[in-house]
């Protein structure tokens, strides 16, 4: 393994995407990947797909996707505009034009000066380890107690299992599988984006028919296949705003349990005599991309982590101007105290984690994304001392849209899976 700090770009995608479907009105940044450097003015090109959509529009820019730093309102002459900010530092700047009655429609475009260059709002708490240290320590107390219920898989040669194991409160629920034939395996680790819901069966069986040992864990402490409705009812009653749950004590926060299942889901790979003893993957979108990032850094085995658009990014963004990851704690303080809520975050934010990770990681970070804002990842990703990969996608918001996060599966599921399920070393691209 070649453990010198390898810091990669991968740019994907055509802005000319932008002018598709029915938007009456596209923006782009003139540098096509949505890449400057410090000092570059950004030429904001404003385009009328149909002049008779109108020719006013209103327009905000912001830095860091929080700070406004231009606005008003700009004429299209012979359905054309353009807008220009100025990188100042290293950063991101976030452009929108609305039009339409309300609600009003939107559209963004984003660009990013200096994405190597972007570091963390805050310091790590200078206890961030020994508090972490502890809650393992507290988890390892309580007995694992895996029970394993076998069911069809629905896929020749996978085999297939329920698995319910003990938490430090309560329970984690997942699934499990592998290839029926064979006696060891590269192992995966798949945790969820945000929401509440069941778990799809294949999201497991199709990777161990590609000959991985997969187990796949639910974010919450709930069975994995219920009716919509369950879920339904458990997102509008006991769990609506989980993500704010306790989110004032570091003891108490709902993700304290969260991040803990996913300690002991690596765990438990590990202990299985069908694991080869080598390989251990992390993978999740969203939610599940802070799993993927934190959990790289709090478990030592864990050998490659493959994120995209993580959350809890840089909570503590907004104290110098950005906007923070989701679940933005330093807005959602719910009438607590706004400091204890703030310091509370430090512990669960990925950039702490991401200080610590030391196998391959493979980010993929959204220019347009408000949910995930990527000066937040950037920070986090910058923060890791081990071979690693950024795919920045300059059309992505925060959902994959109209294949706009496509290069980011494309490298994980066809260079890094395959290359990792065969004992090779992460693919991670050349400068």
């Amino acid at each position: 393994m070649n453990h010198l700090w390898t810091r990669v770009l991968t740019v994907v995608g055509s802005l000319a995407a932008l002018c598709c479907q029915a938007q009456p009105f596209t923006i782009k940044p003139d540098h096509t990947n949505g890449v400057y450097q410090v000092g570059d003015t950004v030429n904001w090109q404003i385009k009328a797909m149909d002049r008779a959509a109108g020719d006013v529009l209103d327009y905000s820019i912001k830095s860091g996707g929080l700070k406004e730093t231009a606005g008003g309102t700009i004429h299209l002459t012979n359905g054309l505009a353009t807008l220009q900010s100025t990188f100042s530092a290293p950063g991101t700047l976030l452009a929108s034009i609305r039009w339409g009655a309300s609600p009003r429609t939107r559209a963004v475009a984003g660009a990013v000066a200096a994405p190597f260059q972007i570091e963390p709002s805050t310091n790590c708490p200078e206890d961030f380890d020994a508090f972490w240290q502890e809650k393992v320590k507290q988890l390892e107390n309580v007995p694992e107690n895996a029970e394993l219920v076998s069911k069809p898989s629905g896929k020749d040669g996978v085999d297939y299992w329920e698995i319910t194991m003990n938490n430090i409160h309560g329970h984690i629920h997942g699934q499990l599988a592998r290839p029926h034939d064979g006696e060891k395996f590269p192992a995966l680790l798949i945790v969820q984006w945000a929401g509440v819901y069941a778990l799809q069966t294949n999201w497991v069986t199709d990777r161990a028919a590609a000959g991985w040992l997969v187990l796949n864990i639910e974010a919450q402490d709930l069975p994995i296949h219920e009716a919509e409705a369950f879920y339904r009812d458990q997102f509008n009653g006991p769990l609506k705003n989980y993500w704010n749950i306790g989110n004032d004590d570091r003891d108490k926060s709902y993700f304290l349990a969260m991040y803990l299942s996913c300690y002991r889901a690596a765990d438990y790979l590990t202990e299985r005599p069908d694991w080869n003893g080598k390989t251990l993957a992390v993978t999740g979108d969203s939610q599940g991309g802070l799993q993927t990032l934190m959990i790289a850094g709090l478990h030592p085995k864990i050998t490659a982590a493959m994120a995209l658009v993580p959350a809890g990014c840089d909570m503590l963004g907004p104290q110098v101007g950005r906007r923070g990851g989701w679940p933005q704690w330093y807005d959602n303080v719910d009438g607590k105290d706004a400091g204890a809520v703030h310091n509370a975050s430090r512990y669960f934010d990925v950039v702490n984690f991401a200080a610590r990770i030391k196998c391959p990681a493979l980010v993929g970070l959204g220019l347009q994304d408000e949910t995930c804002p990527p000066a937040g990842v950037l920070a986090a990703f910058n923060q890791i001392k081990a071979p690693m990969e950024a795919v920045l996608l300059p059309l992505s918001g925060h959902q994959d849209s109209h294949g706009s996060q496509a290069a980011f599966r494309e490298r994980r599921d066809k260079a890094w899976l395959p290359a990792l399920h065969d004992g090779l070393e992460a693919p991670v691209i050349a400068p």
